[in-house]
């Protein structure tokens, strides 16, 4: 029989009508001689019942031995049901059976399909399509669909072009590591698999196509985390001749279309912008979570005013936040775990006093008295205020009280996980020092345009100076994408490449298929990528990525269903002229 509806689709509109319903037993019944049958597919769940008393025996004795996961079509009346569910979009009505066929059985599955089910991750990942039966994971794909449709409607309907780039790419430095592609034909010679569409996107911009969109896999070689994987999906956008202004405004339409197909939400354009600066100093973090105050507060004037106490008095920068209200919610205990969580940022220590009845007391209370009255006033301090200060260099003590803002936040319940809080960060500089590498790294990439007030600093001055047309997009404490101008001159790109250390040579080995374009008329150019897994995750309440991508890997960047990355045999080793050494 044709299916009918979807069994979750099938509600009073229906009622007194035959139809067919196919799906998997997600439960049965035997109560009172009733038979009923959850029958569950993609759009829910439908009721079936099989009356004894009024059914064949051989369709009682059917349904009798269905069992959870086999997958049977049925066929019946649609008839108003006895004991009505309100919390079910199927819950008024029900399936009278008439007919069922079992299409296939099922073993006993290892875990429950149900949502909020108890089982260790690498066996929901062994049994992904299990797990993927879940109501919640159902929905959390479905919701991806609808997260890419509304952006291909978007981007289709702004003038937008979508290109195909290549994932058999060169290999070129900058960045985290290349995923390699041993060549057969080239022997010795590899592929790299594109970590983004970068240099590509950049060259469709010259060939004249203006516009160009991709929803996009890449792929990097670096260390797992919830909001990462080896693989993910980028929307990927270029344009040419547009402001950062208009690309951001740009995006923001295209976020707030999202928002309102996929979530019914009103987003208010244009979004907050905030200066790198700004973000770093307040916040902590180049990716403020702003549903949130408990902002930095900068004591440094102040705290070297501090006699008998060279942690504050020598610091390059004491910093500090307030705790409104908590200074008998945390226990000494409490606050040695949040100094072992300074620690592991960075910062030498933790210090903390209480505000109570006028006095300080705990912690570095005794060194208080001297600046008693102007650290009272600068704070704001009001009775019971705990007050947790870190004495480093600046970058220490943003990072280290950047994250423990954020735990505190969610300690104190301070965070409305309700909103939806989009802001730009804007004015970024254009370098960051690697201590690993001793010299200075693109923040963003090597082809961002530099502002024209510091690019003079490429050639003999300070890199620490330069900024970038360079914008990240953010969302709750996430970075949802960024993006910048590019460089359109062969001169300044040599030079940004000259700055970061490759010579001519080294240059044009690496990237002069982009070089040698840029003779040829590049137009000023710029774009954005944001992460699509990431995206999702967020609107889904999640706080993994694994939870939005339907085949995803584990935190060992294997894969428990198919055992991938496994060995190959010798011959395909052979063919690539690869030998492959046994690990100590």
């Amino acid at each position: 029989m044709k299916r009918t509806d979807y069994a979750g689709n099938i509600t009073e509109s229906y009622l007194g009508q035959e139809v067919t319903v196919k799906g998997w037993v997600a439960k049965r019944r035997d109560l009172g001689g009733l038979i009923f049958i959850d029958l569950r597919d993609r759009e829910g769940i439908v009721q079936i019942v099989v009356n004894p008393e009024t059914q064949a025996q051989e369709l009682v004795d059917l349904a009798d031995s269905v069992r959870n996961e086999y997958v049977l079509s049925v066929t019946g009346k649609v008839i108003e049901r006895a004991s009505k569910n309100d919390k079910m979009k199927t819950g008024q009505i029900e399936i009278e059976a008439t007919a069922i066929e079992v299409l296939a059985s099922s073993k006993t599955t290892p875990f429950e399909i149900k949502d909020d089910v108890e089982v260790l991750d690498d066996t929901r990942l062994k049994y992904r399509y299990l797990d993927l039966r879940r109501p919640e994971m159902l929905a959390n794909i479905t919701m991806r669909h609808g997260v890419t449709k509304a952006i291909r409607s978007y981007l289709d309907n702004t003038g937008f072009i979508d290109v195909e780039t290549p994932f058999l790419n060169k290999s070129t430095p900058e960045g985290a590591r290349d995923y390699l592609v041993p060549s057969r034909v080239n022997k010795g010679e590899f592929y790299a698999l594109p970590q983004s569409p970068q240099l590509m996107k950049q060259l469709l911009m010259t060939a004249g196509l203006d516009r160009y969109y991709q929803i996009v896999k890449c792929f990097r070689d670096e260390d797992l985390r919830g909001d990462r994987q080896p693989e993910f999906t980028q929307v990927d956008l270029e344009t040419s001749f547009l402001s950062e202004e208009e690309i951001q405004e740009l995006t923001e339409g295209l976020i707030a279309k999202v928002m309102k197909d996929v979530k019914g939400i009103d987003v208010t354009l244009p979004f907050p912008r905030m200066s790198w600066d700004e973000a770093m100093n307040s916040y902590g973090s180049d990716k403020p979570d702003t549903r949130f105050e408990l902002l930095l507060q900068d004591l440094t004037e102040i705290a070297h005013k501090v006699e008998g106490f060279d942690v504050f008095s020598k610091a390059e920068a004491v910093k500090a936040i307030v705790v409104k209200g908590a200074a008998d919610k945390y226990s000494r205990k409490q606050i040695d775990k949040l100094t072992e969580q300074a620690k592991q940022n960075g910062a030498k220590g933790l210090a903390f006093v209480k505000y109570d009845e006028g006095e300080f007391t705990g912690g570095v209370a005794k060194f208080m008295p001297g600046i008693a009255d102007e650290l009272i006033a600068r704070l704001g301090l009001k009775n019971k205020d705990l007050v947790l200060f870190v004495a480093d260099t600046l970058e220490v003590a943003n990072n280290a009280l950047g994250a423990l803002r954020l735990t505190v936040g969610k300690q104190q319940g301070l965070i409305d996980y309700r909103q939806f809080n989009f802001l730009w960060v804007i004015d970024w500089p254009m370098f960051e020092w690697s201590e690993e590498e001793g010299r200075y790294m693109s923040a963003h990439h090597p082809f961002t345009l530099p502002t024209k007030e510091t690019e003079g600093e490429l050639v003999a001055g300070d890199l620490s100076r330069v900024r970038a047309h360079a914008y990240d997009i953010v969302l709750n404490g996430y970075e949802l994408g960024g993006g910048s101008l590019r460089i359109h001159t062969r001169e300044l790109q040599e030079q940004m490449l000259t700055a970061l250390g490759f010579s001519l040579d080294d240059a044009n080995e690496q990237f002069g298929f982009l070089l040698e374009a840029l003779d040829y008329g590049f137009p000023p150019h710029g774009g954005l990528a944001l992460g699509l897994d990431r995206f999702v995750m967020l609107l889904a309440g999640k706080d993994n990525i694994r939870e939005v991508i339907a085949f995803p890997k584990n935190n060992k960047a294997t894969d428990p269903m198919t055992d991938a990355p496994s060995p190959v045999a010798d011959k395909q080793l052979e063919e690539l002229s690869i030998k492959v050494e046994q690990a100590d």
